[in-house]
């Protein structure tokens, strides 16, 4: 996504990390974890995933491109933490932060409001739906 009003080709979402489009909560929440791929990311990571690849691995099936950019975005946002684990080829880890390991609960609704309305969706692992005194 590009701000085709100023034409910057900085993504619209790293962009509102330091330029809301306003003050409310839900909007700015949605600049940073509305698309379509982050929550997946983080929900992956609330369920111990922390290489590149085991994100790729996800039924979603996301693109390298667009994994790599949510990624960059999750950090800057400071809802994960990046590691180097491997010097060559340099290889990254992530972790969750304090602030994104408390969107679990978030999480958490979401799931129950989609296995309710939707029966048809997974029922999440229970060790996913119970909750993280640490976060």
């Amino acid at each position: 996504m590009l701000r085709p009003e100023t034409g910057n080709k900085k993504p619209v979402a790293k962009a509102h990390l330091t330029d809301p489009r306003s003050g409310c909560p839900i909007a700015t929440s949605l600049d940073i974890i509305g698309d379509r791929w982050t929550l997946v990311i983080l929900r992956d990571m609330i369920n111990g995933k922390k290489k590149y690849s085991e994100f790729l691995d996800a039924p979603e099936r996301i693109t390298t491109n667009i994994l790599a950019d949510r990624l960059a975005l999750i950090e800057a946002a400071g809802l994960a933490k990046r590691r180097l684990y491997q010097q060559r080829p340099k290889r990254f880890e992530y972790e969750l932060t304090t602030k994104g390991k408390k969107l679990q609960p978030v999480l958490q609704e979401i799931c129950r409001w989609a296995n309710r309305y939707y029966p048809e969706t997974w029922v999440p692992p229970k060790s996913f739906m119970e909750n993280q005194d640490e976060a």
